[in-house]
């Protein structure tokens, strides 16, 4: 049962900075800004439901592909720490997470459930890398359940987060979820560093 609880935290905690539900709530508004309220609920839930599902896939599936490409814990977190890295930057420096052309392309969309909103604004390569990573730890029954458990926890968190976000940005405002979105970002940059640092040390084992 400690494993179960110790994993579940870890894993809960590892993967919300990374999939940054806040983050997506602008991108979820504009997107849904001619919505009713239904179809918004529908969009949230089949979101939530996308980020759970890849992010099992690859939990469960994810010491099979590092071993099927050769690739090492250590190569994993480097590679995982850029691309985290590269997400966090754009999040300080308030870049938009979608180009202008990806987003007026978006607009043609009947459902954007799956993507762009799951894959990759939320269950980006920095939280796919994660859920890989932590496959390595094995699967024992505890450990299994408690990451899945953090996984199925995350997913709640989205699809709260993606139900409130019309509310939370008359509340916020654009600059409220800008400074939340920026204090985000620095953490996400302070985790993408200690990937890197952590990849290093599994390397060269220092």
């Amino acid at each position: 049962m400690e494993n179960f609880f110790s994993a579940l935290s870890i894993s809960f905690i590892a993967l919300f900075p990374l999939v940054n539900p806040v983050g997506a709530i602008p991108v979820f508004c504009s997107l849904t800004a001619n919505d009713s309220s239904k179809q918004r609920r529908k969009t949230a839930l089949k979101t939530a439901i996308s980020v759970l599902i890849i992010l099992l896939v690859f939990y469960y599936i994810g010491e099979f592909l590092l071993e099927f490409f050769g690739i090492s814990l250590g190569v994993l977190k480097i590679a995982g720490g850029l691309i985290v890295a590269h997400a966090a930057w754009e999040m300080l420096t308030s870049k938009n997470r979608l180009s202008n052309d990806e987003h007026n392309e978006i607009q043609t969309k009947e459902d954007i459930s799956l993507t762009p909103m799951a894959l990759p604004l939320l269950s980006g390569p920095g939280s796919i890398g994660v859920a890989i990573g932590m496959s390595i730890q094995g699967y024992e029954i505890g450990y299994t359940l408690g990451i899945s458990a953090g996984i199925i926890m995350m997913a709640v968190v989205v699809y709260i987060s993606l139900l409130l976000s019309i509310p939370l940005y008359k509340v916020l405002g654009k600059t409220g979820v800008g400074v939340l979105n920026r204090i985000m970002g620095f953490f996400i940059l302070a985790i993408a560093v200690q990937l890197v640092v952590n990849g290093i040390f599994m390397l060269f084992k220092v």
